[in-house]
């Protein structure tokens, strides 16, 4: 059965389209370029983070948001850049009797703005920064494990991405769901690895509550 459901945050509850433009912004690279640019690196299995280096060679991404919040530009989200659906979704698992929490590869000051957001929705939000581990590091789903009270068997993870989200959580024994939308659930949900790794693919995080309810269903 699944008892608690933990989601990540870029491109699964937060749409990152304007903060990656404010980046195209800061280099001084046209948005549309930027993101064509973001999409090739994605499509090429390397890193997003290597989007930069293609503008910046010796590109330090943790020295730069630095720099943007010396220059009060710094990186930001806010409920406008939620989802749709992620309000009435959370409403709804919580209704369901779900526990939820939050954990995703996010600064410290990201995880400030995310507990400012969903103070009274979830019950955690953990962050990379916040645990010294990051996705796709197994360390970092064993620390999901080990501050959600339940078993790892019954902890759903949600994310957009197959390989930092969804093959580390199954290699820790977790279910996942697979979210449609962004760049990378785009570009990867086709492969076949997307088609069988995930216990759910969903277009909207809206399904959950019913996929989940009939699976616990079956369980019982």
């Amino acid at each position: 059965m699944i008892r608690a459901v933990v989601f990540d945050v870029g491109e699964c509850l937060v749409d990152e389209t304007r903060e990656y433009s404010t980046w195209a912004d800061w280099l001084g690279v046209p948005r549309h370029t930027f993101h064509a640019m973001f999409g090739a690196v994605i499509a090429q299995g390397r890193d997003y983070r290597e989007t930069f280096q293609e503008f910046r060679p010796g590109f330090d991404l943790y020295a730069e948001r630095e720099l943007r919040a010396q220059a009060e530009q710094p990186e930001h989200f806010d409920e406008h850049d939620l989802y749709a659906d992620v309000r009435p979704a959370l409403t709804r698992l919580r209704a369901d009797g779900l526990w939820l929490g939050i954990a995703g590869n996010q600064t410290v000051r990201a995880g400030g703005i995310l507990r400012e957001l969903f103070t009274n929705d979830v019950d955690l939000i953990g962050t990379s920064d916040d645990w010294g581990a990051s996705k796709p590091d197994i360390a970092f789903f064993d620390r999901v494990a080990e501050v959600v009270p339940f078993d790892v068997e019954e902890i759903l993870y949600v994310g957009d991405r197959v390989d930092n989200d969804l093959r580390p959580a199954v290699a820790v024994g977790m279910p996942t769901a697979l979210v449609r939308r962004g760049p990378w659930a785009t570009i990867q949900w086709n492969t076949q690895e997307a088609k069988e790794l995930p216990t759910f693919r969903v277009e909207s995080l809206l399904e959950l509550s019913g996929l989940i309810s009939q699976l616990n269903g079956t369980a019982r």
